[in-house]
């Protein structure tokens, strides 16, 4: 399980980056509440011990898309993030009680 937790974790990092910095339009992303997406992603990505360095990724995100003609950096967006981090850390806790 631990290998399909680590597969999973990777795959969704992966598929955040690309769709935090395509310049592309995407029918799907443009039709989910910008948030409420945010937190989702940064919830199902969280443990206690990763807390801090998911931060600084969706800081990173933020700073990239700055960079990007057709992106905005956002500080609701990191404000999302956080709320997504910190739901997971609940749930988790939750879980692992």
């Amino acid at each position: 399980m631990d290998i399909l937790y680590k597969f999973t974790f990777f795959i969704t990092l992966a598929a955040i980056e690309f769709l935090a910095t395509t310049s592309r339009h995407i029918a799907l992303v443009a039709n989910i509440w910008d948030k409420a997406k945010h937190s989702f992603a940064f919830k199902d990505l969280t443990t206690k011990e990763k807390t801090f360095l998911l931060l600084l990724y969706g800081i990173q995100i933020e700073i990239v898309q700055y960079f990007i003609p057709t992106r905005d950096f956002s500080l609701l967006d990191i404000v999302a993030d956080l709320v997504g981090i910190a739901i997971g850390v609940v749930v988790y806790k939750l879980i692992k009680r």
